[in-house]
């Protein structure tokens, strides 16, 4: 049975944003390894359409760009959305009944799947399908913007930290 992963990069104030930092190359490089690991990922309309930028190959790339591409591409993604037609390369689009979809998946996977996006995390925590919380802690502090958790923070149970690279932890939390 698969377990659901909510992980992502996080500001000491409780922020996600991509654009405002980026991983260190050591930090990269456990992103493109973990990546590779996955079982698969589950995404947002949202992330998914921000992902997408990894399924075209881009000039400017060096070689761990190519490879974290090629990594993502190569592994299996559902998108849950009501507004999409359709998806790209390696995707299932998630309609209907998600709670059942995401049960199903669990079930017929073995592995990690990753869990894309603060909306989509809070969801299937709401349903109680969220097995482990991944918060990779950076010293930056941004003062605003989209937090981690999309919703009142739900009970949880530290089980791990490890420090990832130089300067950021990985803090690993269970539901209570």
């Amino acid at each position: 049975m698969a377990k659901l992963v909510f992980g992502m990069n996080q500001t000491l104030d409780g922020y996600v944003d991509h654009t405002a930092f980026a991983p260190s190359p050591a930090l990269f490089r456990h992103f493109i390894e973990q990546t590779r690991d996955q079982s698969g990922s589950v995404y947002g309309r949202g992330l998914y359409e921000v992902m997408r930028y990894w399924d075209d190959e881009h000039p400017e790339w060096d070689a761990a760009e190519r490879e974290f591409a090629i990594a993502w591409c190569s592994g299996p993604k559902w998108v849950v959305s009501r507004s999409l037609a359709s998806v790209g390369p390696n995707a299932t689009l998630v309609e209907g009944d998600l709670e059942a979809a995401m049960r199903a998946l669990k079930a017929e996977r073995a592995g990690e799947i990753d869990v894309g996006g603060p909306d989509l995390a809070r969801t299937l925590g709401d349903l109680g399908l969220i097995d482990e919380y991944r918060i990779y802690l950076h010293p930056v502090v941004l003062g605003g913007g989209r937090p981690f958790f999309a919703g009142p923070r739900p009970r949880l149970r530290l089980v791990a930290s490890d420090l990832i690279a130089e300067d950021v932890i990985r803090l690993t939390y269970v539901p209570a």
